[in-house]
């Protein structure tokens, strides 16, 4: 499945101008013949917008879902997005994905809350592992700081993931995370990593882009730099079946030696 990484910031505090640069990577993403288009954590509103936070988020079914589920289905294209999920008076970090045909096919709440800024104004979320079924792969959803605990990606590699998709909001100076983190995570786990970053200033922070699709051989298939852009590559399952049975730690591990690790 040929996958779109939206690396960009889209336009924070302003959910119209944010949903129209969606629609127009949409339209490059499904032109060059994407299945799936992922955009950044915290995509639909600003990451570093403090208290609006609260103020702009909706819930997984809201105005935003309908509106993201409106440019899938015009498109032709499958999108992960992120965005502040609101539960009654509870805000969460989430990720959503909606199917090319406008189905909410997954919603993830962020296990891990980096720093005070997170922790201020947003709940863990409880369900470490979230997948759908897409176009031949199985999709799992992390955001950001998650992919960093090996726990967390190895949950996912149990459970069957094929395309780990993590949006994520990488600042300075964590930059090795994208570079160094990411492909390791994918080699060990053996699958696809597709990791897709904001850029530039915003409040307090200085985000790296660098937003890249990883395999399983731990090579990067696409990597941004560090401006706004549409990269592009494909998730092979044929390739990720002949890379697991050469590389076969899953069928290696030995668990009962693990009980320390909990």
């Amino acid at each position: 499945m040929r996958t779109a990484l939206l690396q960009s910031s889209g336009r924070p505090g302003s959910l119209g101008e944010t949903r129209k640069v969606s629609a127009e990577s949409a339209v490059r993403a499904a032109a060059a013949g994407a299945g799936l288009v992922a955009a950044p954590e915290m995509f639909l509103t600003g990451y570093a917008i403090g208290d609006d936070i609260a103020r702009l988020a909706e819930p997984a079914d809201g105005d935003s879902a309908d509106a993201v589920a409106e440019i899938a289905t015009r498109h032709g294209v499958a999108v992960v997005y992120g965005y502040p999920e609101r539960e009654g008076e509870t805000v969460y970090n989430s990720a959503q994905l909606i199917s090319a045909d406008g189905t909410r096919l997954a919603n993830y709440r962020k296990t891990h809350l980096f720093g005070c800024f997170e922790r201020d104004h947003f709940t863990p979320g409880e369900q470490p592992v979230v997948q759908a079924d897409l176009n031949g792969l199985r999709v799992g959803l992390m955001i950001c700081y998650d992919v960093e605990f090996p726990e967390n990606v190895r949950a996912h590699a149990l459970a069957g993931t094929d395309l780990l998709v993590v949006p994520t909001a990488q600042m300075h100076p964590f930059q090795f995370v994208a570079e160094s983190v990411v492909p390791v995570r994918a080699f060990e786990n053996q699958m696809y990593v597709a990791y897709v970053n904001r850029v530039g200033p915003e409040g307090e922070f200085e985000f790296v882009g660098l937003s890249t699709l990883a395999g399983p051989d731990g090579i990067a298939r696409t990597r941004a730099g560090r401006g706004e852009e549409l990269v592009l590559a494909d998730a092979d399952p044929g390739f990720l079946a002949a890379s697991r049975e050469a590389n076969p730690y899953l069928k290696d591990r030995r668990p009962g030696l693990y009980g320390s690790l909990v």
